[in-house]
């Protein structure tokens, strides 16, 4: 695990970039996509990049349940809005939210992966550990799941909805197992509230109380961190 301090949000950004636009010119195919505030300077990096990704594949992380593509507050509004308008991909993937049959939908989002293996997986981390919606007690022989978002989550989402009674309380999201296939994964934290889960995920014991701990056992992982979010290191 490689950690890069940074001064802030936008030079973070930069540097994922810069990382990211390493791999495209070893010739990559796909690239694992998240949604949040740590990944957007680093969006908005590519929509400024004169990079053409037209023959690329996205696959994001994970969508809320119940909310459609149009919703501003769906991932799918997020991605659109941020990257996808801006600079659209061969294919880009999403978990369908409106599924009728959710745990079908998961298993499809698995064979989607096994078609595209991602090269170059982008991460937050949530203030509880979480990557993807993969929260703790998530085992990490997960694959695609459905999953019901703990209190912490739905609060720490309350800020995008008007009124807490509309954030989600289930998401689709790509497993930990599936997170760990990735042959690159760049994980970006700021701010102070989440220097306590940084800490457990690089210095504390692997565990699935805190799933990001599994990182420390993938071959090449970079962590992207400002003085904030490394101020327990």
């Amino acid at each position: 695990m490689r950690l890069l301090r940074v001064k802030d949000q936008k030079e973070g950004g930069r540097l994922a970039f810069a990382l990211l636009k390493e791999k495209i010119d070893s010739g990559i195919q796909t690239i694992g996509l998240a949604t949040g505030s740590s990944p957007l300077s680093f969006y908005q990096e590519l929509v400024d990049s004169s990079i053409d990704f037209s023959k690329l594949t996205s696959i994001n992380l994970d969508e809320y349940v119940g909310l459609s593509p149009d919703n501003p507050q769906s991932y799918s509004y997020f991605m659109k809005e941020h990257l996808l308008e801006s600079k659209p991909f061969k294919e880009s993937f999403l978990p369908n939210g409106l599924a009728k049959d959710l745990l079908a939908e998961a298993s499809n989002y698995d064979r989607v992966l096994d078609e595209h293996p991602i090269d170059f997986q982008i991460l937050g981390i949530g203030r509880n550990g979480h990557i993807g919606f993969n929260e703790p007690g998530t085992s990490f022989e997960m694959t695609t799941h459905l999953v019901d978002l703990t209190e912490d989550t739905i609060q720490a989402n309350s800020r995008f909805f008007d009124k807490s009674d509309d954030v989600p309380r289930q998401a689709i999201s790509m497993g930990i197992a599936s997170i760990m296939t990735a042959k690159t994964i760049v994980l970006m934290a700021y701010g102070i509230e989440k220097a306590v889960a940084i800490k457990g995920m690089i210095y504390g014991p692997v565990t699935e109380d805190l799933p990001a701990s599994i990182l420390q056992k993938h071959p090449d992982v970079i962590v992207i961190l400002d003085e904030a979010a490394a101020s327990q290191l």
